[in-house]
Order: C-alpha cells, then sequence, then structure tokens
C-alpha cells in the first residue's frame, strides 16, 4: 500500500497513456513544474499509439504505483489480441515488458487526510466493467463498495478511477467519486489530462483534501507524425481521434477505450 499523502502533500494520477509518448512527456513536465514527486497510474500504458514500449519503460522510471488496465490485461494476453493492430503493437513491446503487464495489480488503496481512498481503472467489478460519467447515481454509489475484484478492508470514501477518457468529480453523501480523463486519448476535447489529489490535516479544522483536474495542450501533428513513421496500423484512426477527442469504431477494432 502506498504512504499516506503528507500534510499538504500532492499526487499526480493519470491514465490511460495509450502508447502516446508526447503528451506522457508533456504531463511529466508539467508535473515536475508543479512540484509533484509522487505519480499514481490507472492503466492502460499501451495500444493505439505508436511507442507503447517507451510508455512502459517510462512509466516504469517514474510512477510509484500502476494497476492494470483492460488494454495492458489483452496485450499480455495473446488469446484477446485477435483484433486488428494486436499483433503489431505486441511485437513492439517484446516478452519482458507483456510479463510486467500481465502482473500488474489491479487496484490499490491508500490514505488522503485520514480517509480511506481507492484506485483502480473501470470500475469495483473489474478492468472490463467500464462505468460512464451518465451511470444511474446507484451504479456510482456502487464504486465504494468491497468485492471479489477489491477485496476486502474498509471501505473508501475517496475513489479515483480512469477507462473512460472523459474526466469528473461529483460528491455525494459524504464520498468523492473522480475520473482523471486520460493522457494520450481523451474523448473530452484535445488536450492530455490528468488529476491532482492533494491532502490537509486541517488542524484545528477538520481535515480537508481536494481534487484537481488538469488540461494540458501538447504537439499533436508531432505525435501523429511518430505514428505514421512508425508504420503502425490505423494511423488514420489514431489521428482523427487525437485531433478532434471524437471517438470513431472500425470494423475488427479493440473495445472502445
Amino acid at each position: 500500500m502506498p504512504a499516506p499523502l503528507a500534510d499538504g502533500e500532492r499526487v499526480a494520477i493519470m491514465s490511460d497513456i495509450h502508447g502516446n509518448l508526447t503528451a506522457l512527456e508533456a504531463v511529466l513536465a508539467h508535473i515536475r513544474a508543479s512540484g509533484i514527486s509522487r505519480i499514481f497510474n490507472l492503466g492502460d500504458l499501451v495500444g493505439k499509439g505508436p511507442n507503447s514500449a517507451a510508455v512502459v519503460d517510462r512509466c516504469r522510471e517514474v510512477c510509484e504505483m500502476t494497476v492494470q488496465g483492460n488494454w495492458d490485461a489483452d496485450m499480455a494476453n495473446p488469446a484477446r489480441t485477435g483484433w486488428a493492430s494486436g499483433n503489431w503493437h505486441r511485437k513492439q513491446l517484446g516478452d519482458e515488458r507483456l510479463e510486467y503487464l500481465a502482473n500488474l495489480p489491479g487496484t490499490f488503496d491508500f490514505m488522503v487526510s485520514g480517509r480511506q481512498a481507492r484506485l483502480f481503472h473501470a470500475s469495483e467489478r473489474g478492468i472490463f466493467e467500464r462505468v460512464h460519467a451518465t451511470a444511474p447515481r446507484e451504479q456510482l454509489r456502487d464504486m465504494f463498495r468491497n468485492t471479489p475484484f477489491t477485496g476486502p478492508g474498509p471501505e473508501p470514501v475517496i475513489v479515483g478511477y480512469g477507462d473512460i477518457h472523459t474526466p469528473y468529480v461529483v460528491n455525494f453523501g459524504g464520498h468523492t467519486l473522480f475520473n482523471v480523463g486520460s493522457v494520450g486519448n481523451p474523448l473530452d476535447m484535445p488536450l492530455a489530462c490528468y488529476a491532482v489529489l492533494e491532502g490537509r490535516l486541517g488542524d484545528p479544522a477538520p481535515a480537508l483534501f481536494s481534487v484537481n483536474l488538469v488540461h494540458l495542450p501538447y504537439d499533436i501533428e508531432a505525435e501523429i507524425g511518430l505514428a505514421q513513421s512508425s508504420g503502425m496500423p490505423h494511423q488514420e484512426q489514431y489521428a482523427h481521434e487525437l485531433r478532434t477527442a471524437e471517438y470513431r469504431r472500425r470494423a475488427g477494432a479493440a473495445p472502445a477505450v
């Protein structure tokens, strides 16, 4: 379990880089410039973009904790990579990185201002169980439950996740649920996104915390150029999504996000 956030300490939480090294480096530069030294990663490091191997290596250097995303699990399992570009990405990654992705944990808990916090990729039910911001309120509230996927222990009052590529923060019933959006394949606006979670002990006032969403521009055309020079499959779809933040499904594609 990661160490609790100290008074005034901030942690950057990012997700869904999807092989977009250009966006990742822009986010890491902003994190450093903001004086943040701790980084948590909510998975989907790989796929879609041309530099999954470099993204995995970089995240292993800088991230204190990383959980497994659905694309990470798919890439690590050849039985689940029958869709068009899976073999290309697996070849770029190589056996050692694929083994690393296969063994990432599904979830982890830590303390923020005396409150229990939990992070995972998609939902309390698992990495392939998607929950959108528009889900019924009861389904959002269920994200705080203990399940066979999350394991036992104190149920959290702060939950953060990725997967849907659309950031939001909602508070209800003394609980805070947030989505960190996507670094490398955002679907709300064509800007890299991550979250900053800050804890405050609040002495003598009640303990406090904050969640802030950060949107950053990066060189999208440079990233598209890397994709084109790499020879990766489905370059047009990748370019479309980066430029417009609009998902365009194709026949035989992997899951949407």
